[in-house]
């Protein structure tokens, strides 16, 4: 019996191409996307309004009809009215007859309680006489305020306190006249304090301007007979022999233009010649 021929399996080497890494693309998983709260455009909350400039007669009535506010959306100008019977002001939008309320402050106050948010809304939204007439009591928005002012003050106090005397002197005149030509150091400072404290908007203004400073040395040089100044506020010469220096612009203040003068070319000699002369 013939024998089988064995065939043998020829196994071929492995190549490293055979082991190629395919990249598996990753399919990531969308996050799902945060959605934020909205914010309630209204606050529910009673409310206090108050007439301006701290008026409290006993009784003032403003407008609770033939109002109109301009609807930015819509584009045109809406009327307003307040009638307790509607949930709304707008009267485009109230149904079936309409009762007018009148809104009336109290010895300048009006209390509006959450309950009605129609009149608050058109108080605190529309009305066309918020800020004017009246205004909403906002607590937050007057501690703003407060602190805004209590900063200035700081500021000003601090500037009062590291001026010299002439810059101080020239500050206190706008306030106080020829009289600070009188007063001592001591006294100039005191006041110089007391006044940024008192008014620290004006105070700062004052000292950032260069043309206080010149103007005080105008009136301190005018005051020494350096300088003078006719009767008629309208002319400035040399005291020693009226040799005229400058005429004073119609509805200007004398010194003040010649404060404006010192700074051009013939006015810096000039001031120059005084400055020699006060020291």
């Amino acid at each position: 019996m013939a024998k089988k021929k064995e065939t043998k399996k020829v196994v071929e080497p492995l190549i490293e191409k055979d082991f190629e890494e395919v990249e598996t693309p990753v399919m990531e998983t969308p996050k799902p996307k945060k959605v934020e709260p909205k914010k309630p455009t209204w606050e529910i909350k009673d409310r206090m309004y108050y007439l301006k400039g701290g008026k409290k007669p006993v009784s003032r009535s403003i407008k609770s009809a033939n109002i109109y506010w301009f609807d930015e959306e819509k584009g045109y100008e809406r009327e307003l009215k307040y009638c307790q019977n509607q949930k709304t002001s707008f009267v485009d939008e109230m149904k079936g007859d309409q009762r007018l309320e009148h809104i009336i402050f109290r010895s300048g106050a009006l209390f509006i309680p959450k309950e009605k948010t129609v009149l608050q809304k058109l108080l605190s939204l529309y009305h066309p006489d918020k800020n004017k007439i009246y205004e909403e009591y906002m607590p937050k928005r007057i501690a703003e305020d407060q602190i805004d002012y209590l900063e200035m003050e700081i500021e000003a106090l601090n500037a009062a306190q590291s001026l010299d005397i002439d810059m101080a002197e020239a500050v206190m005149r706008v306030e106080k006249g020829s009289e600070v030509s009188e007063m001592s150091s001591k006294e100039l400072k005191r006041d110089l304090l007391l006044y940024a404290k008192r008014n620290p908007e004006l105070f700062l203004e004052l000292v950032n301007d260069d043309n206080v400073v010149l103007r005080n040395f105008g009136i301190k040089a005018t005051e020494m007979g350096i300088l003078r100044l006719s009767n008629d506020q309208r002319t400035f010469s040399w005291a020693s022999n009226d040799r005229k220096l400058m005429n004073v612009p119609f509805d200007e203040h004398p010194y003040s233009a010649l404060a404006a003068w010192f700074k051009t070319d013939e006015g810096m000699e000039i001031y120059s010649n005084i400055e020699k002369r006060l020291n």
